[in-house]
């Protein structure tokens, strides 16, 4: 089934919306990145500023970083809160164990920082992110590699059963550059009925810095539709 940009749009803006309602004043809020969270961050934004909380944000993402700056959102840092009491971010898939594959931002290895420190993890999708198996549709895990290793990482994702393409920039030439000044490999693997073993063997390789399998780390999913959202919780 095909959708169109509003019914889109409404259902993550319907996610957003009950997210933040588990935000507490005083807390330390994970911020991720991506275009359902940013709706996630302007409600926040006037959440603060109608409730008078006195919250910080932790970003995982220059965008992440420019959008709580410009909705009001105080910024804070690990070496001054190292736990995060709530994280609030987005999936590219979420399969029945609430296992996801995230990075189409390229944001992943802050988004997986942020999200190990937080006591809990919610996240917000449009109903469409929810899969029966990750993988389906042909769609890649986000793999971030050191520059250096770009060959090398190829050819192990290879020997593995992977196909690799170097994700390229938009409006500009040549590969898309991570925050933390590394590269993107989209690695496609079909089906993923392991993917906590398929992380395993990623990490293995060396010049792989993080991939977009995110394991065992979601607590609760709102999945939006424009009428109305769901809720799944970790089992």
């Amino acid at each position: 089934m095909t959708h169109n940009r509003d019914w889109i749009d409404n259902a993550k803006k319907n996610a957003a919306k009950v997210a933040i309602t588990h935000v507490k004043d005083k807390y330390i809020i994970g911020l991720g990145s991506g275009s359902t969270v940013a709706y996630a961050i302007k409600e926040l934004g006037e959440k603060v500023k109608i409730e008078k909380l006195e919250i910080f944000g932790i970003p995982t993402s220059y965008q992440a970083f420019l959008l709580a700056t410009k909705y009001g959102i105080k910024i804070t840092t690990f070496e001054e809160h190292p736990i995060i009491d709530l994280t609030i971010d987005g999936a590219d898939q979420i399969d029945p164990k609430l296992n996801l594959i995230k990075g189409m931002g390229a944001a992943l290895t802050r988004e997986k920082i942020v999200a190990s420190a937080s006591k809990t993890n919610i996240i917000i999708a449009d109903k469409r992110k929810k899969v029966t198996c990750l993988g389906i549709h042909d769609h890649p895990v986000p793999v971030e590699v050191i520059p250096f290793a770009l060959t090398q990482v190829e050819n192990q994702i290879k020997k593995i059963g992977g196909k690799t393409v170097l994700r390229k920039g938009t409006g500009k030439v040549g590969p898309v550059i991570t925050d933390n000044g590394n590269v993107i490999l989209d690695a496609f693997f079909g089906l993923i009925k392991n993917p906590s073993q398929l992380n395993h063997l990623l990490k293995m390789i060396s010049g792989v810095v993080e991939t977009g399998l995110f394991i065992d780390q979601t607590d609760l999913v709102y999945l939006g539709t424009p009428d109305q959202t769901e809720k799944i919780e970790k089992k």
